[in-house]
Order: structure tokens, then C-alpha cells, then sequence
């Protein structure tokens, strides 16, 4: 076993990464990155969704040993997924794609933190990636909980009351709008989508450049279990 860093190594480490002096180092010089535009990729995205609701070919690119072989030294995803730890909405197969294509940052209410923002980041700035989805989808159990802290005062053991805090505000937003009775989940749902976005949007500077160049788009969605459909909004 290799032994624990030193204290000094620790610093300079730790150093680097605030200054950003390696920020691109893992990408390599060379690293090949997709050429989609933001909105090819969106387009992408949905024309997968169509063949996954239409219970057709799906289109996914190859899932196979030959596809696992390839992009083994290296990944070119086109879209980073923010999506809902929900066994039923797996992103790969709704959006109809393969190995390789989505980066996906995944917890339960599809809210972000410092390690989903940096995987986001590291989707964008190092991976070269166009598009980020904040995926949300109908009778969501984390915004479910969210909703009965604001409705019943109920509260949760462990982390996973921290976890909910996050999603209280939107589901705060939505009743304040009218939303009320069995409304008030799926507004709740789509607020917090909502201010995911606009986060990402405003208050995150390595996101910011890209998109005021028009290299990349941040966009919403909601997901509705029933359909099997994805409903794009905040584009």
C-alpha cells in the first residue's frame, strides 16, 4: 500500500487546484471532443426520446465489445445529464443512446452540490461538452418529501433531510403560484428543475464564458413515467 501524503505534498496539491493551473491537464493536448453544436446535441436528445416512446429501434450507438474498445482511452459525451437517482428513469436508454455519449451526474431530486457542479464543469471546460440537462420527472420521491416538509411539517432521519433542504425552496415557489393538491408535486417537480438552471446559469463563472459564446446550453426537462415522454422547457 502506498503510503499517505506528506503534508507539504498535500498543500501543493491542494494549491494547484485553487489556482487552476492543471485544470486541463487530464484532458491532454491532443483529446478529441465532440463537434456538435448545443442545439444538434439537444436534437439528438430528443429524436432518441421519440424511438424510445415509440417502442422502435432504438438508436443507440454500439453497446457491444467493439463500441467498449473504442472509447476506452477516451470519452467524447455530448451532453452532461443532471438527472434523479430513480431506478426508472435510466438516461441512457430514455434518451435512446450508448456507451460513451452522456456524462451523467446523478443524486436523488437531481439538485447540485460542489461535486455535481465540478462534474459539470469537468463535463464543459475539459471534456468539451455542449449541452447540460437538468432532468426532473414526474411523482419524484425527493420532491415528494420536500413537498410533505412544507405540507406537514414532516422531517427525515440521517442526511436525507439535508439532502431534501435544497428542494424546499421550489416546492415553496410553486405553492406561492397557485399550485395546490396533486398540482403541487409535479409544479414542484419542474420548479426545482427550474432553479437548477438558472444556478447553473448565473451563478457558476466556469460555466459562464461558454455560454455567452454560444458554445454551450443549459436547458430543463421533466420526464413523465407514464409516457415514457421528455418534455424540454427553459431552452
Amino acid at each position: 500500500m502506498a503510503p499517505e501524503p506528506g503534508l507539504p505534498e498535500l498543500t501543493a496539491a491542494l494549491r494547484r487546484l485553487r489556482s487552476g493551473v492543471d485544470r486541463n491537464a487530464t484532458s491532454g493536448p491532443d483529446a478529441k471532443k465532440t463537434n456538435l453544436t448545443p442545439d444538434q446535441a439537444l436534437d439528438l436528445l430528443k429524436k432518441g426520446n421519440e424511438g424510445y416512446r415509440a417502442d422502435g429501434p432504438l438508436t443507440r450507438t454500439g453497446i457491444d465489445r467493439a463500441r467498449r474498445l473504442e472509447i476506452a482511452r477516451g470519452q467524447t459525451p455530448f451532453a452532461v445529464l443532471v438527472s434523479c437517482s430513480d431506478s426508472r428513469v435510466p438516461p441512457e436508454l430514455l434518451f435512446g443512446r450508448g456507451l460513451g455519449e452522456l456524462f451523467i451526474v446523478r443524486n436523488a431530486g437531481n439538485t447540485v452540490d460542489t461535486a455535481a457542479i465540478g462534474s459539470i464543469e469537468y463535463g464543459v471546460q475539459v471534456l468539451g461538452v455542449p449541452l447540460v440537462v437538468v432532468l426532473g420527472h414526474e411523482r419524484c420521491g425527493a420532491v415528494d418529501a420536500a413537498v410533505s416538509v412544507v405540507e406537514k411539517n414532516a422531517t427525515f432521519p440521517g442526511s436525507i433531510g439535508a439532502m431534501i433542504e435544497p428542494i424546499v425552496p421550489a416546492v415553496l415557489k410553486a405553492r406561492a403560484g397557485g399550485a395546490k393538491g396533486d398540482d403541487l408535486l409535479d409544479a414542484s417537480v419542474r420548479e426545482n428543475v427550474r432553479r437548477v438552471v438558472a444556478r447553473l446559469r448565473a451563478n457558476e463563472p466556469q460555466l459562464s464564458d461558454p455560454l455567452k459564446a454560444g458554445k454551450l446550453k443549459i436547458v430543463g426537462a421533466r420526464y413523465d413515467l407514464d409516457e415514457g415522454a421528455v418534455d424540454f422547457f427553459d431552452v
